[in-house]
C-alpha cells in the first residue's frame, strides 16, 4: 500500500507508527505537564506543524525500537565475550562478601548472567536515549537557529519598516510589505507572514494576530518589539516615531551583541593555544616513554591522525556556534516584476535567461536558445577567468581531475611511494607528492579566485555608506532618485559609482528603476547590499522624494561598517594568536627533529654496536624508531597547518573558504622548514 500524506504533515505509515506508541506517551508523560508544554512551545517556535502528543509518541517509538535493538546487541555481545573466551569470569567479582563456600559458588555462577544483563541494559539505555533524543532535539535546534537569524536581522528589518512608514504606508501595508520581504529578511519576514495569514485567511483582527505572534516567536527581542508595537496600535500613537526609536535601539543592540561575540572569540583564541599544544605535549611524552621502551606506537599514530584532526574540527564547530555569519543569499526575487527580469534573474551556467521562457512555443526559439548556448560557450572560453571569479568553486572541476591525473602519472612512474616503508624512508618527498602537490593544484586557484571575488564585492560595499549619504543630499535638493543616481555617478569614483551610471542608462533605455536595482544587486549577491536595495526600491515605489529613507539606509550601512571594522580589528588579534601558536608548534617540532631525533638515532646505533660487543648491556632508545618519528612529526605539522588555516579564515570572515589562503601559506611554511630539518 502506498503511503499518502496526511493533514498533520506525516504519512499514513508515520501516523500508524505514532498511534502504536501513543499509549506509551500517555503512560510516561502528563499531557498538561511542564515538559510537554516546553516541547510544544519549541515545536511552535520551530514552525513544525506536528501536535506535541504525536511528536513525542513518535520519538518514544523510535527510542524504544533503537533501545530494543541495541539491548539485543549488548546482550549477545556480552554473552559472546565470555563464550568465545575473550574474558574470563574469574577475573570479575560482584563485590558481595560470601559467608560460606556455597554462597561463593552461587555468586561466581551469577557473574556471567549479571554481566550480560548489565551489558544489555547499558546498550539498551544508550539506544533509547539516542533514538528518543535525536527527534526531540530537532525542534530545539530549529528554534535556536531561527532565534539567531531573527536577532541578526531585526535591526535592518525595523529600519525597513521605518522607511516604509516615512513613505506614507499605513500599519497594515507595512506588515504586508514586511511579510513579502522573505528574500531579504528571512525568518523575521516569516514571523510577519503568520500575522498576515491570520488576518487574511482566518478572519483574525491584526491586533490579536500581533499579540499571538509576540507569544509564539522564538526571539525575545522580536517578542518585545511586537508587544510595544501593539501598544502603539491600540493607543493610536505615532508609528513613525515609534519605529524611529526602535531603529536606533536595535542598532545599538546589534553593536552590543557584536561586542559580546568578539569577547567570546577572544576567550576561544586563548583556549586554542592550549588545545593545539596538547597533542604536541602528548607526542613528547610518548616519545620519552618510547625511549624507555614503554611506548605503544599505535598511540603515536592515533595522536597524529586522530587526535589532532578531531581537536581542530571540534574547535571549528565550537567557533561556529558563536560566530555570527550573515544570513541570506543576497539575491532578490523578481516575482511580480516583468517576465524579462524573472527569467534573467535565473540566468546561469545551465540557464540561458530570457529565451528560456519562450522555448517550446515555436522552433525558432529553440534555434535561438542553441545560438545563445554557443555564444555563452564562446564567452566562457574566451574569458574563463571572469566566470571563475564569479564562481570560485568551479575551479575544482578543473584542478581536482588534474591533481588525480598527476598522482596517477607519479604512481605509474614509480615516483610516489605506495607502501608504509616507502613513506618512512622518504617522508618529505612522499608527503610532497601525495599531499602538497594536489593541495597546491586545488587550493591555490581556489584561493586566488575566491579572494578576487571577495575583493570585487568589497569594492561595492566599501563606498556604500558614503554614496548613500550623497544620494540623500542630492534627493533633498529636489532631484528625483534617478537624477540623484546620475549626480552621484558623475561626482564619485569607484565601482559603485560605475554601477549607478549603468542603472541610469538602463532606465533611460526603458527599464524600470526597480528592475535595474534588482539586477545590480543580484550581480553581486551580498546580503547587506540586498537589504539596502530592498529598502530603497520599496520606498521609491511611493515617491521619488525619499530623503529620509536614504538617510535611514545610510545609517544602517554605517552601523554595519562600524560593526565590520570592530570585528576585523578584534579578529585580527585572534588570527595572529592562531598563526603564532602554529609557528610555535612548528618550531618545537623542528627542534625535536634536529636536536632530539638525530641524537636518538645515534644512541640507537651506539646501542646496536654495543650489543654486538657486550650482549648484556642496555640498548638505549630501542623502543623508538627515529625514522617513524620524523615522518609522524612532519605529518602532524602538515595536518595542523591545514586546520589552523581554515580556523583562522573562519574566525576572520565567518567563511571557511577564507581560510584557504592561510592553509596554503602555513603548509608552505611547514614544507620549507621540513625540507631544511628533515
Amino acid at each position: 500500500m502506498s503511503l499518502t500524506e496526511q493533514p498533520g504533515g506525516g504519512t499514513a505509515g508515520e501516523d500508524l507508527f505514532t498511534a502504536l506508541f501513543y499509549p506509551v506517551f500517555r503512560f510516561l508523560f502528563d499531557p498538561d505537564g511542564q515538559f510537554v508544554a516546553d516541547v510544544e512551545r519549541k515545536l511552535i517556535e520551530a514552525r513544525m506543524p506536528d501536535p506535541v502528543e504525536m511528536y513525542l509518541s513518535r520519538s518514544l517509538g523510535l527510542g524504544l525500537i533503537a533501545g530494543i535493538l541495541l539491548w539485543i546487541v549488548g546482550t549477545v555481545g556480552g554473552y559472546g565475550v565470555f563464550a568465545l573466551g575473550f574474558l574470563d569470569p574469574d577475573v570479575l567479582s560482584l563485590g558481595i562478601p560470601a559467608p560460606n563456600p556455597a554462597t561463593a559458588e552461587l555468586l561466581r555462577a551469577l557473574v556471567v548472567p549479571t554481566a550480560v544483563f548489565l551489558s544489555g541494559l547499558f546498550f539498551g539505555t544508550v539506544g533509547f536515549l539516542l533514538g528518543f533524543g535525536s527527534l526531540l532535539v530537532i525542534p530545539y535546534s530549529r528554534a535556536s537557529a531561527r532565534e539567531r537569524e531573527i536577532n541578526l536581522l531585526l535591526a535592518d528589518a525595523v529600519s525597513f519598516m521605518y522607511a516604509l512608514s516615512v513613505g506614507g504606508l499605513n500599519q497594515l501595508e507595512i506588515l504586508r510589505a514586511m511579510a513579502n520581504a522573505e528574500d531579504t529578511y528571512g525568518e523575521v519576514s516569516t514571523e510577519f507572514q503568520s500575522i498576515i495569514n491570520e488576518t487574511e485567511y482566518f478572519g483574525t483582527d491584526y491586533r490579536s494576530a500581533i499579540r499571538q505572534q509576540s507569544l509564539e516567536t522564538p526571539s525575545e527581542e522580536l517578542s518585545q518589539f511586537l508587544a510595544d508595537m501593539l501598544s502603539i496600535v491600540n493607543s493610536g500613537g505615532d508609528m513613525e516615531s515609534f519605529l524611529s526609536d526602535k531603529k536606533d535601539k536595535h542598532m545599538r543592540t546589534s553593536k552590543q551583541e557584536q561586542e559580546m561575540t568578539l569577547e567570546t572569540l577572544e576567550l576561544f583564541g586563548e583556549m586554542y593555544m592550549t588545545l593545539s599544544l596538547f597533542p604536541l605535549l602528548l607526542i613528547i611524552i610518548l616519545v620519552i616513554m618510547g625511549m624507555m621502551g614503554e611506548s605503544d606506537e599505535m598511540l603515536l599514530y592515533a595522536t597524529v591522525y586522530l587526535l589532532i584532526p578531531l581537536t581542530g574540527i571540534g574547535f571549528l564547530v565550537l567557533v561556529s556556534t558563536v560566530k555570527q555569519d550573515e544570513p541570506g543569499t543576497g539575491y532578490l526575487r523578481a516575482e511580480g516584476e516583468s517576465e524579462r527580469l524573472e527569467q534573467s534573474s535565473q540566468e546561469g551556467l545551465f540557464h540561458f535567461g530570457l529565451i528560456e521562457g519562450f522555448v517550446g512555443e515555436f522552433t525558432v526559439f529553440e534555434r535561438i536558445r542553441d545560438r545563445e548556448g554557443t555564444y555563452k560557450t564562446k564567452q566562457l572560453l574566451s574569458a574563463p577567468h571572469l566566470f571563475l571569479k564569479e564562481n570560485p568553486l568551479y575551479t575544482m572541476a578543473f584542478t581536482v581531475p588534474a591533481a588525480l591525473a598527476l598522482l596517477v602519472i607519479a604512481v605509474a612512474a614509480d615516483s610516489a611511494p605506495l607502501t608504509v616503508d616507502g613513506w618512512i624512508d622518504r617522508p618529505v618527498w612522499s608527503a610532497f607528492i601525495w599531499v602538497y602537490v594536489p593541495a597546491y593544484l586545488v587550493l591555490v586557484p581556489l584561493a586566488v579566485f575566491h579572494e578576487w571575488n571577495q575583493h570585487s564585492r568589497r569594492a561595492v560595499t566599501g563606498t556604500l555608506s558614503e554614496n548613500l549619504r550623497k544620494l540623500s543630499s542630492a534627493n533633498d535638493t529636489g532631484q528625483t532618485l534617478l537624477e540623484s543616481l546620475e549626480t552621484v555617478a558623475e561626482t564619485s569614483s569607484g565601482k559603485l559609482a560605475d554601477e549607478f551610471e549603468v542603472m541610469h542608462a538602463k532606465v533611460n533605455y526603458g527599464m524600470s528603476l526597480k528592475e535595474a536595482m534588482i539586477e545590480f544587486n543580484n550581480r553581486y549577491a551580498v546580503p547587506r547590499l540586498a537589504r539596502t536595495v530592498k529598502l530603497i526600491s520599496k520606498a521609491q515605489e511611493a515617491s521619488s522624494q525619499i530623503t529620509d529613507v536614504l538617510t535611514t539606509a545610510a545609517q544602517a550601512s554605517e552601523n554595519q561598517d562600524d560593526i565590520e571594522r570592530e570585528r576585523r580589528s578584534r579578529t585580527r588579534m585572534q588570527v595572529a594568536i592562531i598563526l603564532m601558536t602554529y609557528v610555535t608548534l612548528l618550531g618545537v617540532m623542528a627542534i625535536l627533529q634536529t636536536q632530539f631525533i638525530d641524537v636518538m638515532g645515534g644512541l640507537v646505533e651506539q646501542g646496536g654496536n654495543g650489543a654486538e660487543d657486550a650482549p648484556g648491556e642496555m640498548d638505549f632508545g630501542g623502543g623508538v624508531d627515529p625514522e617513524v618519528l620524523s615522518m609522524l612529526f612532519f605529518h602532524a605539522v602538515t595536518i595542523q597547518a591545514v586546520l589552523s588555516g581554515f580556523i583562522a579564515g573562519y574566525i576572520r570572515n565567518a567563511d571557511v573558504l577564507s581560510g584557504v589562503k592561510f592553509a596554503v601559506s602555513l603548509m608552505t611554511l611547514a614544507l620549507g622548514v621540513w625540507i631544511y630539518v628533515g
